[in-house]
């Protein structure tokens, strides 16, 4: 069976990041064709390591290549306090016998995208680092992609400065080029990403699933329970999920079409997303913004979705 969707995912894992993998690896119209890990939870290093631990403790079969070490202008900050020193604390992984592939992780975009005879869905859900300097470096490419479906962002308030969410502020000139290069952009921020918390009774619920894929999202979220105390949150959001659901999926979400435009003057408003819903700027929308979730469907959809996972 054909599958309808080609996508690139590109991550900095990251526990969210993780079941977003998982979510594209097990979903039966995805072809998740490459995941690119770049700098933003962690260092490279950190995030390029997570991600190959995933794809290997699940078996999957999917290439992973190593992406941009570094933001395009801004000096580097990570999210240790949250995700820990690893960048993925929580689980216990084997030793690692897989590597990444040689080819740098843009130029894999640039050429994947290019050499494809069907449109490929980019769904970035970490900085957006790899995605600008792909549509800087080669802005044709803009014509064989179907959408960015990404995670980022926030039309309230941020979490890692009040002004921005971490994403966006780990690299807004890359967010930039994103939302001003005219493929169709859809925005999973902080607003809608919030409604999709795992507690407990989620968490057990995954568990109980029975198999890697349960244990490893259980794993991980247990040790984000302990994270997200630090905002006065008793569970864990799984914001990158909802980029790969609504990939997908999108009737599980409510969108609204907006102007949005990334703060670069490096005050405190740095990286924050001008969401203009009302279109008192006089410019037209260049992206959907995602406001509401059906949580019961969504977690329905996640579950159903990791059961076909080893």
């Amino acid at each position: 069976m054909s599958k309808k969707w080609k996508v690139i995912l590109d991550c900095d894992v990251g526990h969210d990041d993780a079941i977003a993998l998982m979510l594209g690896a097990a979903h039966l119209d995805i072809e998740l064709v490459g995941i690119v890990a770049v700098a933003g939870n962690q260092v490279l290093e950190k995030t390029l390591k997570n991600t190959l631990h995933v794809v290997q403790h699940l078996g999957l079969d999917i290439p992973v290549y190593a992406g941009m070490s570094c933001p395009m202008v801004r000096d580097q900050t990570v999210a240790g306090e949250i995700h820990g020193e690893s960048g993925l604390d929580g689980p216990v992984f084997d030793e690692l016998k897989i590597s990444a592939q040689e080819e740098h992780g843009v130029n894999y975009i640039i050429r994947t995208i290019l050499e494809s005879k069907e449109k490929i869905t980019l769904v970035p859900v970490g900085p957006m680092t790899d995605i600008g300097m792909a549509l800087r470096m080669r802005p044709e490419i803009r014509e064989n992609i179907e959408r960015i479906v990404l995670m980022g962002g926030a039309y309230g308030l941020g979490n890692y400065t009040p002004a921005a969410e971490f994403n966006f502020l780990a690299d807004p000139e890359a967010a930039h080029i994103v939302f001003t290069s005219g493929v169709p952009v859809v925005m999973m921020g902080l607003d809608l990403t919030n409604q999709a918390l795992a507690d407990r009774s989620i968490i057990d619920r995954m568990e109980g699933i029975g198999n890697k894929a349960g244990k490893l999202f259980g794993d991980m979220m247990r040790f984000t329970l302990e994270s997200q105390r630090l905002f006065g949150l008793e569970a864990g959001p799984v914001h990158d999920v909802t980029a790969m659901a609504y990939t997908v999926h999108p009737d599980l979400f409510e969108v609204k079409p907006a102007y949005v435009e990334i703060c670069l003057d490096k005050g405190n408003c740095y990286g924050r997303s001008v969401v203009d819903f009302y279109g008192i700027c006089g410019k037209e929308p260049n992206a959907l913004v995602g406001t509401g979730l059906d949580k019961g469907a969504f977690w329905d959809f996640l579950e159903e979705n990791l059961r076909m996972l080893p």
